[in-house]
């Protein structure tokens, strides 16, 4: 059976202590029970969850966007799942290539409390051609910036095609790396980003 697992993206969610919620690993299982992720190092979270919730299956949503945390332990400390180790690398924040040309002013808020170094920021990366394509944390790589950190950590994970149509995109408004990443404020944000991937895929889905 199949449990409705949804992501918490907001940050003043009093089911969640303020940091989970920073860091976006706060989850709700079936519209009332929750689990949340810790970031214990860069390889290992810590989770906390209900009773009546199937663990695994939140730790592969979270997986989704955290690919590089491997190990799960319980508030107790006992293993709980492990996978793969996955292989990171520096990467000179000027040599990758957005796939994004916008960051919301609320989460850079949210990023800042918690990225004090390069260490602190893990991005998935898509190899192509001559370029590194960042896939996701484009909040993190504009934090970076802000902060002086020129190296970060990186990854690879598998390439999604509509991710050069997104690149495409921040070519054309002068995104070439994250220093040229424009801060906006968050409903600013939700209106041009939202409304630019739902143009996006909406021309997909229509074949033009």
């Amino acid at each position: 059976m199949s449990h409705k697992i949804e992501r918490i993206n907001t940050y003043d969610d009093e089911r969640f202590d303020s940091n989970v919620l920073k860091e976006h690993g706060a989850f709700i299982v079936d519209d009332i029970l929750c689990c949340s992720f810790r970031i214990k190092d860069n390889h290992s979270a810590i989770v906390a969850y209900d009773e009546g919730i199937n663990v695994e299956e939140v730790i592969e949503e979270y997986r989704f966007y955290t690919e590089h945390i491997t190990d799960f332990y319980d508030t107790a400390g006992k293993l709980l799942k492990q996978y793969e180790t996955v292989e990171t690398f520096d990467v000179a924040l000027k040599d990758i290539q957005p796939s994004q040309f916008l960051v919301d002013a609320d989460k850079v808020d949210a990023v800042m409390s918690f990225v004090n170094s390069g260490e602190d920021i893990i991005i998935p990366l898509i190899k192509s051609e001559d370029t590194l394509i960042s896939a996701d944390g484009h909040t993190r790589l504009f934090v970076a910036n802000q902060k002086g950190i020129t190296i970060v950590k990186g990854f690879y994970t598998e390439d999604n095609e509509y991710i050069h149509g997104f690149v495409k995109e921040a070519r054309k408004r002068n995104v070439y790396s994250p220093l040229d990443l424009k801060w906006v404020p968050h409903d600013i944000y939700e209106i041009e980003w939202n409304t630019f991937c739902d143009n996006y895929f909406n021309q997909i889905k229509s074949g033009t």
